[in-house]
């Protein structure tokens, strides 16, 4: 399918308001989508730079593997991911993780030990599981269950780090909390905000006081077999034919000519009566109204000339980078069971791996039969450095670590590394109001909106509900919204 459809400044042959969303990745995709479905005579046109859309969800077929270059699934506790998939025409190709194989494992002390069942992040919901692991000494397991005891906290904001260690102490911070919120969030917890990344938790600590307590009675709450999205799918799910499937969707139900690649945006000109963006080596494309669906920086970039404050705000979101390396093996080398999904690494560890991925029990059909496909993520807050080396350096670093925990013996049979720079925003102490700060200057740029992960959550549903939105906001103050939502 040829996603690179064109797009010419000129063509008014569509009737209706142009709007244009810089940025091709699936928050963009959903924002003109979304546009479509609720003004249908707007002329969306999504310019996007690089040479394909989707931004970081791609998938590669190599040798009979299925390799998906960054995120291979979402939540479906969120609702956004799950809806845009059925109303693209992909329900049909939704699948659940492999059910007899959900758990996941962290690094102890060299070899793998299952995470504790009912942990949920830093919440156990369940005691005994705790009780038992080997993973904490007795004191650590201790001082967890003081978390009972443990005042509430009134500070507007605390670190992820500062708020575990006050609810349960160091032990568990650094051998259960730090590695299971680093594989999320490729981050350092020393500065990322409860408030910004984990609401849900600080919440929890309001309302009961102790979050083991909240957890236990919000497990005891639920209905056994209750009806909804999760129940279908369990807590992830990806899609037969992998993430691509879902740009490659989205694009389809976009009009021919919709979506540009290889459209670098060089300037965004403010005039009286809309937007003037200007395209490296193109005419300047006139919008009535504008959707900036680009990394924070970019977005920085972009805006400073006109609201310096708002690009100043943008600027002062930081990001992490990141390395996905996928290593394909045959069975019969990998002597561990891999009976879960994959492990993460605390940094007490020091391993250079952060975490690990074992995609083909994850999911079905991502490897030929009698063959695994493994991915290790490298880089994050604590280990920017090494992605200063070269691929064949990190393809080795990947296959030697995994080899040590996963029992490994030889060469793999295919090995591909893909790099991601500065994907990961870092939602730090005072992004909630940073956030707030960067809106309140959109108010003063009527026929705007931002969108992206930079602003309210990183995750796929996430970046499909906040693009989503904004196309909203932007239909009805372009008056094109009737009564065709959902």
């Amino acid at each position: 399918m040829a996603l690179d459809q064109g797009v010419a400044s000129e063509d008014r042959s569509r009737s209706g308001a142009v709007v244009a969303v810089i940025g091709g990745g699936i928050t963009g995709l959903a924002a003109a989508h979304r546009l479509r479905e609720l003004a249908p005579d707007v002329e969306v046109r999504v310019l996007e730079s690089a040479a394909r859309p989707g931004g970081v969800l791609g998938t590669i077929r190599d040798r009979g593997f299925l390799i998906e270059e960054s995120a291979d699934s979402f939540l479906t506790a969120l609702p956004d991911a799950l809806s845009l998939c059925r109303r693209v025409g992909l329900e049909d190709a939704l699948i659940p993780t492999d059910p007899a194989h959900r758990r996941a494992f962290v690094v102890s002390r060299g070899r793998l030990v299952p995470i504790p069942d009912g942990l949920m992040v830093m919440a156990p919901s369940r005691l005994w599981p705790m009780v038992t692991t080997p993973i904490l000494s007795p004191w650590a397991k201790l001082r967890m269950g003081m978390d009972v005891l443990i005042r509430r906290s009134d500070a507007a904001d605390e670190s992820l780090a500062s708020f575990a260690r006050r609810r349960f102490g160091q032990g568990a911070y650094e051998r259960l909390i730090q590695p299971l919120v680093g594989g999320m969030y490729t981050g350092d917890p020393e500065l990322l905000s409860v408030e910004a990344t984990m609401p849900r938790f600080r919440e929890m600590e309001r309302t009961h006081g102790s979050l083991i307590r909240a957890a236990i009675r919000e497990r005891a709450g639920r209905t056994k077999g209750a009806a909804g999205s999760g129940a279908r799918y369990g807590m992830f799910a990806g899609l037969r034919d992998g993430m691509a499937s879902l740009v490659e969707a989205v694009v389809r139900r976009l009009p021919p000519g919709s979506v540009r690649c290889g459209a670098a945006v060089e300037g965004i000109r403010r005039m009286s009566d809309g937007w003037w963006i200007d395209i490296a080596g193109e005419d300047s494309l006139r919008a009535a109204a504008l959707i900036v669906a680009t990394p924070a920086r970019e977005a920085a970039r972009l805006l400073s000339a006109i609201d310096a404050s708002l690009g100043s705000d943008l600027g002062r979101i930081r990001s992490t980078s990141c390395a996905v390396v996928s290593l394909g093996y045959r069975r019969d080398q990998v002597a561990h069971r891999l009976d879960g999904f994959g492990f993460v690494v605390p940094e007490v560890e020091k391993l250079q791996v952060l975490s690990g991925s074992f995609s083909s029990v994850k999911f079905a059909g991502r490897s030929p039969d009698g063959m695994v496909l493994l991915r290790a993520f490298l880089g994050g807050a604590f280990r920017a450095s090494i992605l200063e080396r070269d691929d064949p350096e990190l393809l080795a670093v990947a296959a030697e670590e995994l080899g040590r925990l996963l029992g490994i013996r030889g060469e793999p049979i295919l090995g591909q590394v893909r790099r991601w720079p500065e994907v990961m925003p870092q939602y730090e102490l005072g992004h909630t109001d940073l956030v707030r700060s960067i809106e309140a200057r959109l108010e003063a740029l009527p026929g705007m909106a931002l969108a992206g992960n930079a602003y309210h959550g990183v995750g796929v549903p996430q970046c499909i509900k906040s693009g989503e939105a904004a196309a909203e906001r932007l239909a009805a103050t372009l008056g094109e919204v009737g009564s065709n939502r959902r």
